[in-house]
């Protein structure tokens, strides 16, 4: 897959996105190819899509929301969930890349019931939908059926909910306020609504507070975001990311209530450099070993991205667009 996916840095060239090589000629991607990034803001209820396999095409879906936080495309029914935290429910948007012609295009979703009330970030499963909400520190399990979007179960839980990512078939969620990931084993074998207690806790050395996580089953890849102080002076940018290597066989060597090390198993990109304030959700493109980033508060709101991360440091991001808002984001690749 690496040898025919399109170079993200190349891509964002296109569309005014710095640190980019105008020599490379590499800049087309298969006719067969996708490669897209979803992107949302809290400022309006747009989506925003960077389509990289079509001359870095950018096309802005119109939603009836007036903002949405929370975001997966699903390849396998040509399908975008998004959590809109104007109307308060999950909304689908079906045949997404018929949409995805460059310009302004409206679309209308599928809509799920009014559920939440501070709804942050969701993941997807097969056809199950999980919703994480920070105002009840609750977990919202939805079905996806012929008939639309069914709430299946309610989960609440005793710490504050954020960013949630399966990996595998556990669920793993950070621990908003804190440095400390949440791991639930067999998430979705869970089906009495109820509360719900963590399979197990860890702590992730250096993280102050966590927002954003994102796994790549590829190179067995965590990274999770660090927003440092949530507001105040400063607060623009003190934030980083941390990738963490070897991810199952590392997290299961911590017992519960443990921590995570940094030395040898960890890598930390922050700085003045980065542009890094309050990164709240992340996503990772495997071909070109990119993190990329809904960075909210520096600057408005923009879209970052990294790559030769491994030394971690304070890195000038390779990819730097201004999306006021920018409130989470998905990427996809294939055919």
């Amino acid at each position: 897959m690496k040898t025919k996916i399109l170079s993200i840095g190349i891509a964002f060239c296109a569309i005014a996105f710095t640190s980019c090589d105008s020599d490379d000629d590499n800049n087309n991607a298969p006719d067969n190819t996708r490669a897209e990034l979803y992107a949302t803001s809290v400022s309006n209820g747009d989506v925003t899509v960077y389509d990289f396999a079509n001359n870095a095409e950018v096309t802005t879906l119109t939603t009836a929301s007036t903002s949405n936080e929370g975001i997966q495309y699903d390849a396998s029914s040509d399908e975008l969930f998004v959590a809109s935290r104007s109307s308060l429910r999950l909304n689908s948007y079906v045949n997404v890349e018929s949409f995805l012609t460059g310009g302004i295009s409206a679309v209308v979703g599928v809509n799920g019931s009014v559920d939440f009330n501070s709804p942050r970030a969701l993941a997807l499963n097969g056809n199950s939908i999980v919703v994480a909400d920070n105002g009840t520190n609750t977990f919202y399990v939805y079905t996806r059926t012929a008939n639309g979007l069914t709430l299946r179960n309610q989960f609440d839980v005793n710490f504050a909910v954020w960013g949630v990512e399966f990996v595998g078939d556990d669920l793993y969620a950070v621990v908003d306020q804190t440095g400390d990931l949440a791991i639930f084993n067999d998430f979705l074998s869970n089906t009495t609504s109820g509360t719900l207690a963590a399979s197990k806790t860890i702590t992730i050395e250096g993280i102050v507070r966590t927002h954003g996580i994102a796994y790549d089953a590829t190179d067995d890849i965590l990274i999770m975001t660090d927003i440092g102080a949530a507001s105040g002076a400063g607060s623009d940018t003190d934030g980083g990311f941390h990738v963490i290597n070897n991810v199952r066989s590392n997290i299961a060597n911590v017992a519960d209530g443990g921590t995570l090390a940094i030395a040898g198993i960890q890598t930390r990109v922050a700085g003045a450099a980065t542009l890094l304030g309050n990164p709240v959700d992340v996503t990772y493109d495997t071909a070109t070993n990119t993190v990329i980033i809904a960075e909210i508060a520096n600057g408005g709101g923009r879209i970052l991205g990294y790559n030769n991360f491994e030394s971690g440091g304070n890195l000038t991001p390779s990819i730097n667009n201004t999306l006021a808002g920018a409130s989470s984001v998905d990427f996809y690749l294939g055919n």
